[in-house]
């Protein structure tokens, strides 16, 4: 019954959207006025059979392509949608109180057309992101994009002048459609050179197994010095029902299992001292720490922080960049470059270098995307090599990060 009553009313929605189209097409060729009838109706009349089949379990084993475009092309219909009934609903608004106030001063009651210029303004509003957003799937999932950094770092040792350091992060195996154009990104890292990898966190959705298919690709990045990794939020399995803790636990040990077959190193709250061309490196990895609420604390950096103090170089992965200012800069001011993830850049927005860089995720997240600095401390926000829930990217394209230090005056 529930299924019935929101069919019914995207039905009405769908109904109100239409006059837009209906009023577009006067004056066109019947046939292709028709046409135009025809695709507009499909994608509602799609939508309801998709409901039924997955009310029904008829869609269950459809294949995951399958399921994760069907469901973005249907958002972005009905987003698109959106748009132009919030216009058709202004201009219906306008005609209602222009007939009101032919009523009350008694003038020859005369109902206000639809204005033109209305309806092709929500029709092109509505354009906007159903092009760009279609566009970003086809276009953009894989088209990694390689940033570089130099940092200065104030007090490096000279012989770490010039290290350089590879940052990968939120890669989410779980929602990758293909797995040859990953192998790019493994390619564009590998062709830096780097002295260290770092992975920050979310290598899967849910589940351990979703990066299972992919440990033959994500084992061959190199580094002089080794690849280091942490978890994210989603890699706790946290956004699972099991059936019990010890699956749960299960589950994190598969995790735990799979960084060490692609030899990576995940540090839990710990951290590695290296010796680097004579110097010690100190590289603090601590578990998931977020200082919005909706996030899980796991991480101790207090704990992964000890044994490091006497490192000539300290550098932290932290997965939620919102770690950055509610401890790193406050208490351990010793720790000179932070690498983060976990915004995506919300896989939206629009970056001109040197001219503008902006996104939703902004007005949420302070540090989120690209370097910052407080004092003599740095943090640097990956956008993500994936992407989770939109399989696509527009204008904040996936991305690998080169960072390399220079020295500079304390």
């Amino acid at each position: 019954m529930r299924l019935l009553i929101f069919i019914a009313l995207l039905l009405a929605f769908d109904v109100y959207a239409f006059q837009a189209f209906r009023s577009m097409a006067q004056g066109w060729p019947p046939v292709l006025r028709n046409m135009l009838y025809i695709v507009y109706w499909m994608i509602p009349a799609a939508l309801a059979g998709w409901m039924a089949a997955n009310a029904s379990g008829l869609a269950e084993g459809l294949p995951k392509s399958v399921v994760m475009v069907g469901r973005a092309f249907f958002f972005i219909a009905y987003l698109s949608k959106a748009l132009i009934t919030g216009v058709l609903l202004i201009d219906d608004l306008r005609r209602g109180a222009a007939w009101g106030y032919q009523q009350l001063a008694g003038t020859e009651a005369v109902n206000p057309g639809r204005s033109r210029f209305m309806v092709q303004l929500g029709l092109g509003l509505a354009a906007i992101p159903f092009f760009s957003l279609i566009y970003g799937m086809v276009r953009n999932p894989y088209r990694y994009r390689l940033f570089r950094e130099q940092v200065p770092v104030p007090g490096l040792p000279k012989a770490l002048d010039g290290l350089k350091i590879i940052q990968i992060s939120d890669i989410h195996t779980g929602s990758f459609l293909h797995k040859e154009p990953v192998r790019n990104a493994v390619d564009l890292i590998n062709a830096q050179q780097p002295d260290l990898v770092f992975f920050t966190g979310d290598l899967v959705n849910n589940t351990a197994d979703e990066a299972t298919p992919y440990i033959d690709v994500f084992d061959k990045i190199q580094a002089r010095y080794g690849v280091y990794s942490v978890l994210g939020n989603h890699d706790y399995g946290d956004y699972v029902r099991w059936p019990d803790e010890a699956a749960k636990r299960g589950n994190m040990e598969q995790l735990l299992g799979t960084h060490r077959q692609m030899g990576w190193e995940v540090l839990l709250n710990e951290n590695r001292l290296l010796d680097i061309r004579g110097e010690q490196v100190a590289i603090i990895g601590v578990e998931n720490y977020s200082a919005h609420p909706r996030f899980p604390k796991y991480g101790d950096l207090e704990q992964a922080y000890a044994g490091a103090e006497g490192a000539g170089l300290k550098l932290l992965l932290s997965h939620d960049p919102s770690h950055w200012e509610d401890q790193v800069v406050k208490t351990f001011k010793d720790i000179a470059l932070t690498f983060s993830g976990h915004t995506h850049g919300m896989q939206f927005g629009v970056e001109i270098p040197g001219w503008l860089k902006w996104s939703p995720i902004k007005y949420v997240y302070k540090q989120w995307a690209g370097l910052y600095q407080s004092g003599g401390q740095y943090l640097y926000v990956n956008r993500g090599l994936g992407y989770l829930g939109y399989p696509g990217r527009v204008g904040i394209l996936p991305e690998v990060t080169c960072i390399e230090l220079q020295a500079a005056d304390a």
